[in-house]
């Protein structure tokens, strides 16, 4: 592994390899036990994220790290509210993993950090509606001004956090073929539809939106909706 890539997959590592503690805590408050055991779930598979990443870290001949200042600011955002706090800042985190496993799994050049990347990518792009579905639920009877201040601020930090990603795994991005400017704009198109697909009313429809390079529809999260691919 490129020496670039390898400290980013550490800071991956390090990212995904958390308890979970304040989301399960976040959950248990909204009094929903079906909602807690899948949030149960996701915690767990996320860890396994981690495991799996060791595992390619151990591979290349390289050990895990105890943390990285960018998880440490991300985690303390996360903290400073309820659950929809919680999740919005989530969706953060979800949304440049879309991006950067789906350059991990093209760009690696092996066939074993491929197919772990193709396997958490796999795992993420669930991740995604099954949290827009809660968010979605969580702001449908905030009045518009409210979703429209909602709209900024989450905006704001999506731009902020790719931003951020982009220029300190910049060297291990382009070690996979993918320059930071374009990981940032890739970024932000998965997130423009997202936005609408939560706050809902005063926004315009995503049911249809796909972008220039043939990803597919984000949907309209529901319980019901079938799992669905946002990068080929």
């Amino acid at each position: 592994m490129h020496p670039a890539l390898i400290h980013s997959v550490q800071r991956f590592q390090a990212g995904e390899d958390g308890d979970g503690g304040s989301l399960i805590a976040a959950a248990e408050r909204a009094g929903d036990p079906v909602y807690l055991a899948a949030i149960r779930l996701f915690v767990a598979e996320e860890q396994s994220h981690a495991v799996r990443l060791a595992n390619v870290l151990r591979y290349a001949g390289a050990g895990t790290i105890a943390g990285h200042w960018t998880d440490t600011v991300f985690v303390l955002v996360r903290r400073a509210g309820g659950l929809r706090l919680e999740l919005l800042t989530l969706m953060l985190a979800e949304v440049v993993a879309l991006r950067y496993y789906r350059a991990l799994r093209d760009g690696a050049g092996d066939p074993y950090i491929s197919d772990v990347a193709a396997r958490i990518l796999s795992d993420e792009e669930r991740h995604v509606p099954f949290h827009l579905d809660r968010l979605r639920q969580g702001f449908a009877a905030t009045p518009l001004p409210g979703r429209l201040a909602v709209a900024a601020f989450w905006w704001t930090l999506m731009t902020g956090a790719a931003v951020v990603v982009a220029a300190d795994h910049g060297a291990a991005l382009r070690a996979l073929g993918l320059p930071r400017h374009r990981f940032v704009h890739d970024v932000l198109r998965l997130f423009r539809p997202m936005v609408p697909a939560v706050l809902g009313g005063g926004f315009h429809r995503v049911g249809e939106w796909r972008d220039d390079d043939q990803c597919p529809r984000v949907p309209d999260p529901t319980p019901t909706a079938s799992p669905h691919r946002y990068l080929s």
